[in-house]
């Protein structure tokens, strides 16, 4: 090689060096700032998100709070939260927090509305020692006993179950004595047996949840239908019947049905009969609360006499904008006639007060078929539906319980509350 040609070639690799170098000096920098910027953008976050739960703790503490706070000194930032009410009837409140971190400001906007009872699957304030949860039981939704669940076998639960006071196996396990030999002597040795109780928690699990039934929820939906629902007074029963855009009414079996238009017979969805006995079934079109009171316990009940359905199913059409809380002060039965001989098809939430959800005559009336249930139930007892043999129902109906995953986050109108917030949406 030459050497004009040598000279040539060191020229060339010092430019090619030259270039690379300030390619890896542009990219080394960029590097940097993109670092830089990206832990500029995660404090300025993380601030917000502070903010946020800040103010939210201040609802669920205290539910008249809404003062909010400005500009308060945090993580070497500054932060903000301002609560507004965005819908008085409903109570719904969204919290707008905000933060400013070198000169990066971020946003979250969290809605929280009241937590009502409609959102558990299944809800039981007192579980009678002589009722289990077995291997064939199936819970789809969350799920609280306000006590001791009590558990046989091989139950699921696939959402989250919170119960008071924890766990009853009906099999725990228990202590053995076997004979062991320890050099040349057999001795006595105990030994632990694990129990065939096996829960599957498939939602999780939490003990020392103290959630009560209150005191008012029957009476806070009586005065909701005093001021834009329909009140019935002075009456022993009141039929109920949905059909269409109609709510049909009668006070006897045996008269003939009163129709009026839903929308303007309760305008706000409640529909009440006070110290008297409700009989319901129908196809629900719309968003309506049926609740009833009781001056004893002959009263207050909510009877079943037929299918009670959505007009547009949820199950098939999750967009379905029908809904309905039957809430009574004492039980909600199925009543033993013939409509309900074979099968009954329920689409509500159920609330009772100071009963539970059972079937009438459930252990002398014959075998129903199966109670499709798509919603949850709150009561205050547990109810007995039929009986069992084995495996083979002997009286009244089998169960298949699903939940109505749209009661997670809406509720029929004026559906008895759990007395604290839940956030429903939280927006970055």
């Amino acid at each position: 090689m030459g050497g004009k040609a040598a000279i040539l070639l060191v020229l060339g690799f010092s430019l090619i060096f030259l270039v690379a170098g300030n390619n890896f000096n542009r990219v080394a920098s960029t590097s940097v700032d993109n670092f830089s910027d990206y832990y500029t953008q995660t404090n300025a976050y993380n601030i917000a998100r502070s903010a946020a739960n800040i103010a939210a703790n201040k609802v669920f503490f205290d539910q008249t709070w809404t003062a909010g706070f400005s500009n308060v000194s945090f993580a070497d930032g500054k932060m903000s939260a301002s609560v507004q009410i965005i819908n008085v009837i409903q109570n719904i409140r969204k919290i707008t927090a905000s933060a400013t971190y070198q000169g990066i400001t971020k946003t979250i906007e969290v809605t929280l509305q009241p937590s009502k009872f409609s959102k558990f699957a299944y809800y039981s304030a007192n579980e009678p020692s002589t009722i289990w949860w077995t291997t064939k039981d199936t819970v789809w939704g969350p799920m609280h006993v306000q006590g001791t669940l009590q558990v046989a076998g091989r139950p699921v639960f696939n959402g989250k179950v919170t119960t008071q006071n924890g766990l009853t196996m009906f099999d725990p396990g228990h202590w053995k004595t076997i004979q062991v030999k320890i050099g040349k002597k057999w001795v006595n040795q105990k030994v632990w047996v694990p129990g065939a109780d096996d829960p599957q928690f498939n939602g999780g699990y939490e003990t020392g949840v103290n959630l009560p039934l209150p005191a008012n929820g029957v009476a806070d939906l009586e005065a909701a239908s005093d001021a834009g629902g329909k009140k019935f007074t002075g009456q022993d029963t009141v039929f109920i019947k949905f059909q269409g855009d109609s709510v049909k009414y009668k006070y006897k079996k045996n008269n003939n049905y009163v129709a009026a238009l839903g929308s303007t017979f309760a305008p706000n969805g409640v529909i009440f009969a006070k110290d008297a006995v409700l009989r319901v079934e129908g196809t629900v079109k719309g968003q309506y609360s049926l609740g009833v009171s009781g001056s004893t316990s002959a009263k207050g009940k909510v009877f079943l006499d037929d299918d009670i359905v959505y007009n547009t199913n949820p199950r098939t059409n999750p967009g379905s904008t029908d809904l309905l809380g039957i809430i009574s002060q004492y039980d909600v039965m199925i009543t033993d006639n013939v409509a309900n001989r074979t099968n009954i098809n329920i689409d509500a939430s159920i609330y009772s007060q100071q009963g539970g959800f059972g079937a009438d005559n459930y252990s002398s009336r014959g075998v129903s078929g199966i109670i499709n249930l798509y919603g949850g139930i709150t009561q205050s007892v547990r109810r007995a539906v039929g009986t069992f043999s084995g495996s083979t129902i002997t009286s009244g109906f089998s169960k298949r319980y699903r939940y109505d995953d749209r009661l997670a986050l809406i509720s029929p109108p004026y559906y008895p509350g759990t007395g604290a917030f839940q956030i429903v949406s939280w927006y970055e």
